[in-house]
């Protein structure tokens, strides 16, 4: 967790979350035990710096997973799949490139999806090369 993040949560009270931003740290938690079951480890949640933010840094084995978790309440106006833009794209890879900076040799990397859509979650490996 990002010093940025502590210091969140240290100094906002639950009550001064909005709904949405409630809703979004439910359906990350939720992603983040899933990816656990499958494997995963996690390295660093919500990795914020200027270009972007990435959700969940984790790792399987010996490649680097960038998880870009997602929630829509239903698949009326394309699902929470789909709201993962070609400009939100652009900012999970400028934001990774400079969380791989921190490492002297570039490990293998991927770029997964967790999306809800409801209560129905589907989670796609390779995400960014399955979307572009």
């Amino acid at each position: 967790m990002s010093i940025l993040d502590r210091l969140r949560k240290k100094f906002t009270k639950p009550s001064q979350l909005t709904s949405t931003q409630r809703i979004g740290d439910a359906a990350e938690e939720r992603a983040l035990q899933f990816l656990k079951t499958q494997g995963l480890t996690l390295l660093q949640r919500n990795f914020r710096c200027r270009g972007g933010e990435i959700d969940l840094i984790m790792q399987e084995q010996a490649t680097l997973v960038f998880v870009e978790v997602r929630q829509r309440s239903s698949r009326s106006h394309g699902g929470a799949l789909a709201s993962v833009t070609p400009a939100k794209q652009k900012r999970l890879l400028i934001a990774a490139q400079l969380y791989l900076q921190r490492y002297q040799s570039v490990p293998a990397c991927r770029f997964d999806v967790v999306a809800y859509d409801g209560l129905q979650r589907q989670w796609v490996k390779n995400a960014i090369e399955a979307l572009a």
